[in-house]
């Protein structure tokens, strides 16, 4: 929704992810670990906003509840999933769990005591037969269960559903090993370890074409790495894991993974105002994060996205405003500056309610900056007419302010679907294509794991104002191959990616 949250505005960080079109909710967000705080011992202090001391009062926000849906789904797949989800995170109903996502709860109130603890309830949640469906509790005996060997992802409850299963599942095995890995590594994100410090950029950002580039330009990656196999938490994570440690080439693919999904999302934006010709190093520069939720903001550092510095170095300053209904309180919960931004820095700050409503009350009464770009990541208003209609406000205001916009979606299907409404809608889509900075990190459909992993923002769409066909007057532009040269039809937009902004 406008201001809503992924897979309907949103973007990640958590634990297990969801399904393509629905958003399925975190059995177990690792953010609230008794190690949780340690993320935030280097959050710095907020400079003066300019603002009034008065704050603002912020409307009441409604919306579809795209967790909620994500639900139903879960339910749908393995009925029963939700209630043993909640049952492990020793909540009563969905209101609970929504309080946490909010960041209204400890890790106390989950009935989390030790490391080991925290482990178990997370795994105790994928456990369900992946080939009957069936959970612990409708088979005779319990513990039946057992793990595929090869993965140690999905369970079966016996050798006959296993048999059944494999000729799917040894399509994915080797990917869900993954996936089963850097469920367990991420831990490490919360505790501080990763992302390992980075440098200045030693390319200019046009040249870095992707993560093997990025990688290029850490100095001592090896013994960066080292340090994190070395350290205190990962020591910890495998003695409570329930697991064996896998080898140390496989926890550093794995910290890599999960390094570049860190800072998908702030070199993406980084993307986004290349490719519109924005110069960070000319003038000041705010970007809005349209439907932003728990997913960027829970634990959120005031300095997860100061890679932007690092790959603009000497830019004039930066603010980067999260805005969306399900944006946690926490360090970035502050108003946004009515002042420019610090020189040199990226200063985050939030906005809890819908992006129609921050427009009126703050961008228009000049108590926030015009932004230079709008980034959704994963907005999700392709999945469902409610989240179409909860977004539509938000998706015209971008149209006829003619505001720079770059939405990111996890596969080329999404991109169609998203295509399609975005050309309904007459938006004048400049482009679309893989993303360079997507996550490597692969992630499964929680409740139906033997299904292709996604990716976060894999691929971008850049929009800028009305098509020509909606401007009264314009000329009509030179229709090419679909979008170069002009708006993209239905049909165009749907049938292929172009390989570039034009």
């Amino acid at each position: 929704m406008a201001g809503g949250r992924r897979r309907g505005g949103g973007g990640r960080r958590g634990g297990p992810r969801h399904q393509p079109g629905t958003r399925e909710p975190t059995p177990l967000p690792s953010a609230l670990s008794p190690a949780a705080a340690v993320a935030q011992q280097n959050a710095g202090a907020a400079p003066k906003t300019g603002r009034p001391k008065k704050p603002v009062e912020q409307p009441e926000v409604r919306g579809p509840d795209v967790d909620s849906l994500g639900f139903q789904a879960m339910d749908r797949n393995v009925p029963g999933l939700s209630h043993v989800i909640l049952q492990k995170l020793n909540m009563k109903s969905y209101e609970d769990y929504k309080s946490a996502m909010d960041g209204r709860k400890s890790s106390s109130d989950f009935g989390i005591r030790t490391y080991f603890d925290m482990f178990q309830k997370m795994e105790d949640t994928f456990k369900f037969c992946a080939e009957c469906k069936k959970l612990p509790d409708a088979l005779p005996d319990p513990k039946s269960l057992r793990r595929c060997k090869r993965c140690q992802n999905v369970y079966y409850c016996g050798v006959a559903c296993q048999r059944a299963n494999w000729p799917l599942h040894k399509k994915f095995c080797k990917k869900l090993k993954l996936v089963a890995l850097d469920r367990l590594v991420e831990w490490l994100i919360f505790t501080g370890d990763i992302p390992f410090p980075t440098e200045t950029w030693t390319k200019p950002a046009r040249d870095v074409e992707g993560w093997e580039d990025w990688f290029s330009m850490q100095g001592q990656l090896e013994e960066k790495l080292d340090t994190i196999l070395a350290g205190r938490y990962m020591t910890l994570l495998w003695a409570n894991a329930g697991k064996p440690r896998p080898e140390d080439g496989e926890l550093r693919e794995s910290i890599r993974r999960l390094v570049t999904d860190f800072h998908s999302r702030p070199l993406t934006i980084g993307l986004g105002l290349r490719l519109f010709g924005i110069d960070p190093l000319a003038k000041v520069l705010t970007v809005h994060v349209v439907g932003a939720s728990h997913v960027e903001t829970l634990n959120t550092r005031l300095t997860d996205y100061d890679e932007l510095t690092r790959m603009f170095p000497g830019h004039w300053g930066m603010e980067v405003v999260m805005v969306g209904v399900d944006v946690v309180d926490g360090a970035i919960m502050r108003p946004p500056l009515a002042t420019p931004a610090p020189r040199g820095r990226v200063y985050l700050s939030s906005y809890k309610g819908l992006y129609h409503d921050f427009w009126e009350s703050h961008v228009e009464t000049k108590l926030a900056a015009r932004p230079d770009l709008v980034v959704g990541f994963h907005p999700g208003f392709h999945a469902c007419p409610d989240l179409l209609a909860g977004w539509l406000p938000t998706l015209l205001l971008l149209r006829d302010y003619r505001l720079p916009v770059l939405f990111t979606v996890y596969s080329e299907q999404e991109l169609k679907s998203s295509l399609q409404i975005l050309v309904e809608l007459e938006t004048h889509i400049m482009g679309y294509a893989a993303n360079p900075f997507a996550s490597l990190r692969p992630e499964q459909v929680y409740s139906s794991p033997n299904k292709a992993p996604v990716y976060c923002s894999s691929y971008y769409i850049a929009l800028l104002g009305p098509a020509a066909s909606a401007v009264p007057g314009a000329e009509e532009l030179e229709d090419d191959d679909g979008w170069q040269g002009g708006e993209p039809s239905a049909t165009g937009a749907a049938g292929g990616i172009a390989p570039e902004l034009g």
